[in-house]
């Protein structure tokens, strides 16, 4: 017990350590939101992967998915690494750092109003990004607070405001620059934690092989596949690739990923962040989905809901707790690393976006700079406390698992966001009634389907997963339609190829440092 706790307060100080040592880059709003844009590959790409992967993914979806696709839920952290983290960077990092430089965005509220010329636009994005990173916000606490509550038999509660204080902490003090240097010691701690887990939990069945003869004996549901949950695809294939298609190309239109491109300091760096990103995704995503695939191992030892069901967000908490003390008390600083990042991410993403795209300009006029940073903070704390009130009530009434929270969250942002964002930074004939179709769908179909979900009646989409992911397809495919019918948006910033936008980028900065360097020997000189 003293092992756990003692790494859970070291892990504790660091951060918030960190937070004070950034308090120096948080003089102004660039600086606050995105860290001056002067952020290296190295730390932008642990910033995208942890922001990527929180408890959802270690605790709501490997737990989940593993129990129904067996070791054939890691396809969802190969389509996570190759899909939704680089081809991302590749697709969208140059495009999207060169695009909101020139149009001078820093939030995707503020680009699709500069894009698209739009102040409805603009607003419009605010209030999705608003209403829907809330729940995804609070998805973020559930899977952290299991451990913790297996590892230390604290309340949920307890855990819920501790998680919610000491992030709150650090991001109100150093803002981005802080969000990404503990995002990137978050990492290392992540990348270690999982490979470490994985060897334990095999171990602890006898090892690799056993474990798989162990898991090829046991049936699926409605299924006469033999060794369904060892096989190369899975019981249900058609699901799993909904899962793919929601957890990978998700990423391209959520704005707190996309974000990191913003930041990033060169286009160079682009290249190098794409590597270390993808790498990241494979060990992270893969490792922890690979770890779910052996969850029915212990069908006699989770929990089950009055129904039957098993309590998905259950099954991986119930295969630690048989680990030393030890690799418990790494495990809980891996998740908690995991949740943290992500967490910090959305409330900061939630808080520059309402001030920036909604309170200024809208309801107070001519906002000084010096005022942006007072409401930012000041909601940094309210989304923090709201997230962390619907986390404690989505535990006390056991209304929905962390997957269909999320679920929920991810396919009405990246639903309305994914065409007209995509397709603003490659093509200039896209039309604004495009974009305002593109929004209707995403929240329309998301927030329909929930609506009859939580209300006891049929949705149209049995699994929100499902229903994301259709969401994000015909966002990718209305915006194009559309704008054959209707007038497109004049665009005079023709965007470079991406390897042209690279380039360019380097040769302006390394011209930009040969002549400093140049006219500072001629100042030694004189």
């Amino acid at each position: 017990m003293i092992e756990k706790i003692c790494m859970v307060l070291i892990f504790v100080g660091v951060a918030v350590g960190v937070g004070i040592y950034c308090r120096r880059h948080t003089g102004t709003v660039d600086g606050f939101i995105l860290g001056g844009r002067n952020v290296g590959p190295w730390l932008s790409a642990f910033a995208f992967g942890t922001s990527y992967f929180s408890a959802v993914i270690f605790v709501g979806y490997a737990g989940q998915f593993g129990w129904k696709y067996g070791v054939a839920a890691t396809w969802i952290g190969i389509g996570n690494a190759i899909l939704g983290s680089l081809l991302a960077w590749w697709v969208l990092g140059p495009r999207t750092r060169e695009m909101t430089h020139r149009l001078g965005a820093s939030t995707m509220p503020e680009f699709f109003g500069a894009r698209y010329q739009s102040k409805g636009l603009r607003i419009a994005a605010a209030a999705i990004i608003f209403v829907f990173l809330i729940p995804y916000t609070a998805s973020v606490y559930n899977g952290l607070s299991r451990l913790f509550g297996m590892a230390f038999a604290l309340p949920y509660d307890v855990c819920v405001i501790g998680m919610a204080v000491v992030t709150c902490v650090y991001v109100v003090l150093g803002g981005y620059m802080a969000t990404v240097m503990n995002d990137f010691i978050q990492g290392i701690v992540m990348l270690l934690g999982i490979i470490a887990v994985i060897v334990a939990v095999i171990l602890n069945n006898g090892g690799f092989s056993e474990a798989i003869i162990s898991l090829s004996q046991i049936p699926a549901e409605g299924s006469a596949m033999q060794g369904p949950f060892v096989s190369f695809f899975g019981p249900d294939l058609f699901n799993l690739l909904g899962v793919v298609i929601l957890t990978s190309l998700g990423t391209w239109g959520l704005p707190q990923m996309v974000q990191k491109f913003y930041a990033i300091k060169t286009g160079p760096a682009i290249k190098q962040g794409a590597i270390i990103s993808t790498i990241f995704a494979f060990v992270v995503a893969g490792g922890s989905y690979f770890l779910g695939g052996f969850g029915r191992l212990y069908e006699g030892q989770i929990e089950y809901a009055a129904n039957g069901t098993p309590i998905y967000d259950s099954i991986i908490p119930t295969m630690l707790s048989t680990l030393p003390d030890v690799l418990i008390g790494l495990v809980i600083v891996l998740v908690l690393s995991a949740s943290m990042s992500t967490l910090s991410s959305l409330v900061l993403t939630s808080s520059s976006t309402l001030t920036i795209d909604f309170i200024n300009g809208n309801i107070i006029k001519n906002m000084s700079e010096k005022k942006q940073l007072v409401w930012m903070r000041g909601l940094l704390v309210v989304f923090i406390a709201i997230s962390a009130l619907i986390a404690l009530f989505q535990y006390h009434s056991s209304v929905v698992f962390i997957a269909q929270l999320m679920g929920y969250s991810w396919g009405a942002l990246a639903g309305s966001f994914l065409g007209p964002f995509l397709w603003g930074l490659y093509s200039g004939r896209i039309s604004k009634a495009s974009v305002w179709c593109s929004f209707a769908v995403g929240v329309g179909l998301t927030a329909v389907n929930m609506g009859l979900a939580l209300s006891g009646g049929v949705p149209l989409i049995a699994s929100p997963i499902n229903c994301g992911a259709l969401c994000m397809i015909i966002s990718l495919v209305i915006v194009p339609v559309v704008s054959l019918f209707t007038p497109a948006v004049p665009f005079q910033i023709k965007p470079p190829t991406t390897e042209g936008a690279i380039d360019r980028e380097y040769d302006r900065e390394l011209a930009q440092e040969e002549l400093e360097s140049a006219t500072a020997s001629a100042a030694a000189d004189a």
